[in-house]
């Protein structure tokens, strides 16, 4: 769906499984390194997943802090978001802000 996403809004692809911090394991889902914007899918949102329940919740605290610190913008969906094409508008809201369209223009 991410493909989708890139070429409706005509962005190159991000890099999936981005590995943020070399001391760490941590990823995001998705991420464009010009930007310096992550996106991450965050699952088990109604099924009490890793991501809602407590110990999950605080590590999670950790990354995107980390993440915030290195400089990156984090836009998070659910996968049922990622389905409808939610984060499109995101996407575009966030390039708009940082002046217009992606500088490297093409995939």
């Amino acid at each position: 769906m991410m493909d989708t996403i890139c070429k409706i809004l005509k962005i190159p692809k991000p890099q999936k499984e981005y590995r943020f911090e070399p001391t760490r394991k941590w990823r995001v889902d998705y991420c464009w390194l010009e930007l310096k914007l992550a996106v991450e899918i965050e699952g088990g949102v109604w099924s009490r997943g890793r991501h809602v329940r407590g110990s999950g919740f605080l590590k999670d605290m950790e990354k995107y802090n980390t993440l915030a610190i290195k400089g990156y913008h984090l836009l998070r969906f659910t996968p049922q978001e990622l389905q409808q094409g939610i984060p499109v508008s995101w996407i575009k809201a966030f390039m708009e802000m940082r002046g217009g369209k992606y500088k490297n223009n093409g995939n």
